[in-house]
């Protein structure tokens, strides 16, 4: 599993350590970065699954904010000073989340934040699913077209080594370089014939690894119904 990425942006010490001390009681711990908001870079915004902003001074809050509230695709968490200030920024960053710095704000902050962190390993592990399924079935349309153009390849190929033989039969039909190169395409079609054989034995072995287990799972279901009959029976 990817581990997640959170930032953590404040210039309160505390903060900063209440949180991340907060959460190695968690079962799940992501990676967790902290920076001030004096080297905190913009650039690096996509490099975080979550950000977490804290106290930042010289009025910095309202740049970061925006910063954060224009990317979309990351979630950002803003701790408040004050409750009252929450609509405020709601109605200014309404793509941010909020949370005001009660009693229990850590625990607060600790649970919304791993629910966005679960969420976003949930996606993760969808898309790369998906990645899979497609690549699984490219190849398995890759693999059919193989199958059915085998025939046309052996039949070139055949046609290409009688002829290549043909012609090194009769040495006077060619000059010596035109036979050396006669013989190159020979030789290279037999390596060619040789990896379609190779190809032609896998596919058989693979549709009698499939029948076998179609068979087991076959004999397996029949055994739990004979079982299940003898169970009734004693009944």
């Amino acid at each position: 599993m990817v581990q997640s990425n959170v930032l953590i942006i404040s210039d309160d010490p505390e903060f900063a350590c209440a949180v991340a001390a907060r959460w190695q009681s968690e079962r799940h711990v992501p990676a967790v970065t902290l920076l001030t908001s004096d080297v905190w870079d913009p650039a690096t915004i996509s490099d975080f699954d979550l950000h977490i902003v804290g106290a930042v001074a010289n009025g910095k809050t309202a740049s970061i904010l925006s910063v954060l509230n224009d990317c979309a695709g990351t979630a950002t968490i803003h701790v408040t000073e004050d409750e009252r200030d929450v609509p405020i920024f709601r109605a200014q960053y309404p793509a941010l989340l909020f949370v005001a710095r009660h009693d229990a704000w850590v625990t607060t902050l600790i649970l919304l934040s791993a629910e966005i962190v679960r969420r976003v390993e949930a996606t993760d592990r969808a898309q790369r699913a998906e990645r899979l399924a497609f690549e699984s079935q490219n190849q398995a349309m890759l693999g059919r077209y193989m199958l059915e153009m085998r025939p046309n390849v052996n039949n070139a190929l055949t046609s290409v080594i009688g002829n290549a033989d043909l012609l090194l039969l009769e040495p006077g039909q060619a000059p010596s370089d035109t036979r050396e190169q006669i013989k190159t395409i020979h030789t290279m079609a037999l390596r060619l014939n040789e990896v379609m054989q190779r190809f032609s034995s896998l596919a058989s072995e693979m549709r009698a690894a499939e029948k076998e287990s179609h068979s087991e799972t076959r004999a397996a279901s029949q055994r739990v119904l004979d079982d299940f009959r003898g169970t009734k029976q004693q009944m």
